[in-house]
């Protein structure tokens, strides 16, 4: 089974200048705890709300503080062709919750994550090992 059939397809990016205010208002609205970061059409990195936490409200910085002085700009990301055990193998050694996927010319079209690879069938097993390898 290849990852593009188990991902979100509707995923929501936000360009490097908006705020840290407006990434925040969009995982609540999304109901998640990443969002994919953009420049020019192009992936340059990922803000969590761990990065929120830490980067903005433990240093005192304001809302309004644009989300490129605080997102994770080093991308880990796999293709929609790949399968599932693969990208799950690839998430439990980076020891991440959510990896954007990208089709092969290095367009975003989705987003994976522990939710979806725990209701894959091929992919429960590994999954567990995510779990697992992350909370170490």
């Amino acid at each position: 089974m290849q990852i593009n059939e188990i991902m979100s397809k509707n995923v929501e990016y936000l360009n490097k200048s908006k705020s840290v205010k407006e990434a925040a208002q969009l995982m609540q609205k999304s109901d998640c705890g990443s969002i994919p970061v953009e420049e020019n059409d192009k992936l340059i990195g990922m803000i969590t709300d761990r990065d929120l936490a830490l980067r903005i409200l433990a240093e005192g910085k304001s809302a309004d503080t644009p989300i490129s002085e605080c997102i994770n700009g080093s991308i880990k990301y796999c293709f929609d062709d790949q399968s599932v055990e693969e990208v799950a193998s690839q998430m439990s050694e980076l020891k991440i919750r959510r990896m954007p996927v990208m089709n092969r010319d290095k367009k975003l079209v989705g987003i994976v994550s522990l939710g979806d690879l725990a209701t894959s069938q091929s992919a429960r097993d590994k999954t567990a090992e995510v779990y697992k390898n992350i909370a170490r």
